[in-house]
């Protein structure tokens, strides 16, 4: 069907990013998976290119556009080149860490950041998720205690995405009994200390680290927002950054099916194509309908994120859904490619590793239940 949904002026800048993607990162995937680290010069090479805070405000080095959908673009060409831990160590800038820069941050904390992020020379995580607070953040134990000075921060973090390379974290601590406030915490504070890089089972080329704070103590200006509104302001921004993963799951799901339409075509058994076979058909028929569906509703998020009225609800929908038809079409699709599929030489191997994790990070596909659920049955 036809769609207005993108631009000629998102295609001339999918020319450019394809370019660039075809270039500097399909050759090096496997690579870096194996090495457990993306090249780190990767990111000032995308920075560069204004690939890197396309929504930071000119005047701090960004892109200056609230128009998300050449952040799709980004993610496409990614999902294309089946670089699943290369989408989130350039996009988790973009859609987790750099609203909360951008939106909350003093004049001063912005000039100090953002042009350094936006062309690539910095790097930033967020610590949210602590060894024993996964998806409950109310739940953590890492404290910040004010003194005369600043404060005080205490506790640990894990699961945090970049946080072994990152030069900027923005920490989510417990100011209060029951509030929450958020930190810029930089490296070499003393007391900041980085625990092993953890092996995942897929995305192997993004770090994923363990952090500790032992009495670290920050400047007040290290604040970030309003004292007490940490998790208010989490929750605000936490629809764009699942709509982030929602995205890419579709688009990984759509690469997958491409590469499989391409495979059971060339692929022979019992004489003749794969993509000959009756069950072979269906099956892609199944996929492409489930593929399209989403995409009609993910185009609608996105349209809503450009207009401000994205709702947790519906970002909510569309992470667990799109999340979940990821892993879905995956699995299938690596069904359609027989044992070649289970070989990490063939894409479909690596982004079936990849799905796994995205129906647990940004969120549970039970908690994205839970809160469309609450809504329906107390509005």
């Amino acid at each position: 069907m036809r769609s207005s949904f993108f631009t000629d002026d998102h295609e001339a800048f999918r020319s450019m990013v394809r370019d660039f993607v075809d270039r500097e990162i399909a050759p090096y995937v496997e690579q870096w998976e194996r090495a457990g680290l993306i090249e780190p010069k990767l990111q000032s090479k995308a920075g560069r290119l204004g690939l890197l805070g396309l929504a930071v405000p000119e005047e701090y080095g960004g892109g200056g556009t609230d128009d998300y959908r050449f952040r799709c673009v980004l993610m496409e060409e990614l999902a294309r080149a089946g670089a699943a831990a290369v989408n989130v160590a350039l996009g988790g800038f973009d859609d987790l860490i750099g609203p909360y820069l951008t939106d909350l941050g003093t004049d001063r904390q912005k000039q100090d950041w953002l042009p350094g992020l936006c062309t690539g020379e910095l790097r930033t995580a967020i610590a949210m998720t602590e060894p024993e607070t996964g998806s409950d953040l109310r739940g953590i134990r890492t404290t910040a205690v004010r003194t005369d000075d600043g404060w005080i921060l205490n506790g640990s973090k894990t699961f945090i995405t970049s946080g072994a390379q990152a030069d900027l974290v923005v920490t989510f601590a417990r100011t209060g009994e029951a509030e929450f406030s958020l930190f810029l915490l930089e490296k070499g504070t003393p007391g900041f200390t980085r625990g092993r890089r953890l092996d995942k089972l897929g995305q192997r080329g993004e770090d994923v680290s363990e952090l500790f704070f032992d009495d670290v103590r920050l400047p007040h200006d290290s604040l970030l927002g309003t004292e007490g509104a940490g998790l208010r302001h989490l929750m605000e921004r936490l629809p764009k950054e699942r709509l982030f993963i929602a995205y890419y799951g579709l688009a990984a799901a759509e690469a997958a099916l491409e590469w499989t339409l391409t495979y059971t075509k060339e692929r022979r058994a019992f004489g003749r194509p794969v993509a000959d076979f009756q069950n072979t058909r269906f099956t892609l028929a199944e996929l492409s309908t489930e593929i399209d569906v989403t995409r009609a509703y993910l185009e609608r998020c996105v349209l809503a994120v450009n207009e401000g009225t994205l709702s947790a609800v519906d970002a909510a929908k569309a992470k667990w859904w799109a999340t979940e038809l990821q892993k879905r079409v995956i699995d299938r699709c690596l069904q359609l490619h027989g044992g070649y599929g289970y070989m990490r030489e063939y894409p479909i191997a690596r982004a079936y590793a990849d799905a796994r994790v995205t129906t647990v990070y940004g969120g549970t596909t039970e908690i994205m239940k839970e809160i469309v659920g609450r809504h329906l049955v107390r509005p």
